[in-house]
């Protein structure tokens, strides 16, 4: 079947009360959190290709999202950038469709009508993007989630915090919004679940923020505990922790950071301000530089 220039697999799979589960990359996919939750989910589940666009070079820009060439049982393979559907169905009362987005660099109005034509089309009932941003936190505390639920702060979810910010954002973002506004439009719940990243390690992967994600999505969706465990993460915090001991000026900013977020939770005020920063010296940010290249070579 194809809708306007995107093709899906046929026969349609006959879905239960179908739950989307979304990332969109590069914005706000700090530390790949988005991706790496659906890459989990759809290996567990045994998720099925769905869908793609026919001719993603009308919307992406393969300068800007490269090809990636690999090679299996020596035949060279090449992997173009797109918009990728895939479904799982589950013993339970609904069935998931994972949804792989990604920032259009040209005919945006057309990429997101497409997007929420194929998503009705499927019969969906709840879209819910799943990411992450950088903010002034520790890693020696619990990463926050922040969650709205059809444009408004999220409550009485287990693991996500209810924002206190006073006034609402105003600046930069994604056109790619419009396809949650087009979805309400349509009766389809949307939901979003932000984790914040501490914004002093910004690594490439961030498998705890993974795990947060995963921890508020089990609530919402009765996924298995164990799912949301992540012993790499785990590796990941503690061996920055470790060798925080080691530069007092790092220590000395993450144990700032801890009185400011003890102080954040027991005020209830969770958000901080979008151009709030805490300034890096020059030493610290190359202890972290230097970590980061450490962190490539072990993986």
């Amino acid at each position: 079947m194809k809708i306007n220039d995107y093709i899906l697999e046929e026969p349609l799979p006959e879905l239960r009360n179908p739950q989307v589960i979304a990332s969109l990359r590069p914005w706000v996919d700090a530390g790949s959190v988005g991706s790496l939750v659906l890459d989990k989910l759809e290996r567990h589940f045994d998720a099925q290709d769905l869908g793609k666009f026919e001719n993603p070079g009308r919307y992406f820009d393969f300068t800007r999202y490269r090809p990636v060439v690999f090679h299996i049982d020596g035949k060279r393979e090449t992997t173009i950038p797109n918009t990728y559907l895939r479904y799982a169905k589950t013993e339970g009362d609904s069935d998931y469709i994972f949804l792989h987005m990604l920032e259009p660099h040209s005919m945006a109005e057309e990429y997101i009508d497409t997007i929420s034509q194929v998503l009705k089309q499927l019969g969906v009932k709840r879209f819910c993007r799943v990411g992450g941003m950088y903010d002034a936190v520790p890693h020696t505390r619990p990463l926050l989630v922040m969650g709205t639920h059809d444009g408004e702060p999220m409550s009485g979810v287990p693991g996500v915090m209810k924002s206190a910010r006073r006034r609402p954002y105003q600046g930069p973002t994604s056109i790619m919004n419009l396809v949650g506004d087009k979805l309400s439009a349509q009766d389809i719940e949307n939901m979003m679940l932000m984790v914040r990243l501490p914004q002093y390690l910004q690594l490439e992967e961030d498998f705890t923020g993974c795990s947060q994600l995963i921890k508020v999505l089990s609530s919402l969706y009765n996924l298995p505990e164990e799912l949301s465990i992540s012993r790499r993460g785990r590796r990941q915090y503690q061996r920055v922790t470790n060798e925080m001991d080691q530069n007092p000026g790092v220590k000395a900013l993450v144990e700032k950071l801890e009185s400011e977020y003890d102080a954040r939770i027991e005020n209830i005020t969770i958000e901080q301000e979008e151009n709030e920063y805490t300034e890096l010296s020059p030493s610290i940010e190359q202890f972290l530089k230097d970590l980061g290249s450490d962190e490539s070579e072990n993986n």
